[in-house]
């Protein structure tokens, strides 16, 4: 089967693949890749990017430094927020359910981080009870808005600041799709996109863990 690929050039010219609007009736793309979408829902790039360079606050009120903690592992990140009603819990829990497929050395070598793009309402506690709900081993990461989106940026994740509507809903858009990045050399190779289940990440995991295409 040919392999697809994401052209670096399309992704850096798009900016974001696509942007969800969490909340209400508003979510749909807000940007695509020319040429289309992919028909895979974990694509392979054709250039690997570095992990986006974040020093925020973990679940636990502690400093995390994310190239650190995640250097040599396996790592999946994604950028959400824990009141979005649908695709952020959708594609975390998708994502624990994959992991629980995993031996437990696995299991205990694979970090997924989840970086808030709503830091004013996602505070360490916030997120340490949302995880725990799906994953008390994933990690969660708040901090200052302009760091988070500039980290996102850097990995061509579109995020915009989170926006009150007249009804009181709160609005963040965002990039849905994954990162995932191979522990031989730390960097994002892959990325799963918003239509990526729970069997999609079963299947793949266990070749991104040892830094093999899925």
């Amino acid at each position: 089967m040919r392999r697809t690929t994401l052209l670096a050039s399309a992704l850096t010219a798009a900016a974001a693949l696509s942007l969800t609007a969490c909340g209400g009736d508003d979510s749909k793309p807000a940007a695509v890749v020319s040429g289309g979408t992919s028909a895979k829902s974990i694509i392979t790039l054709d250039s690997p990017m570095a992990k986006p360079d974040l020093v925020l606050t973990d679940t636990h009120g502690a400093k995390y430094d994310l190239l650190e903690k995640t250097k040599g592992h396996p790592t999946l990140i994604y950028f959400g927020y824990t009141n979005c009603p649908d695709v952020c819990p959708l594609t975390m829990a998708n994502i624990a359910v994959a992991v629980k497929q995993l031996p437990k050395a696995e299991q205990k070598d694979l970090r997924v981080v989840f970086v808030t793009s709503d830091p004013e309402r996602d505070t360490s506690a916030t997120l340490k009870t949302w995880l725990g709900g799906i994953n008390k081993d994933f990690t969660g990461l708040t901090g200052k808005f302009d760091t988070i989106q500039a980290g996102a940026r850097s990995v061509n994740i579109g995020i915009e600041k989170p926006v009150k509507k007249k009804n009181g809903d709160v609005v963040s858009t965002h990039g849905a799709q994954v990162l995932l990045t191979s522990p031989k050399d730390d960097k994002v190779h892959w990325m799963a996109m918003q239509k990526a289940t729970s069997d999609d990440y079963t299947k793949a995991l266990p070749k991104i863990i040892k830094g093999q295409n899925p």
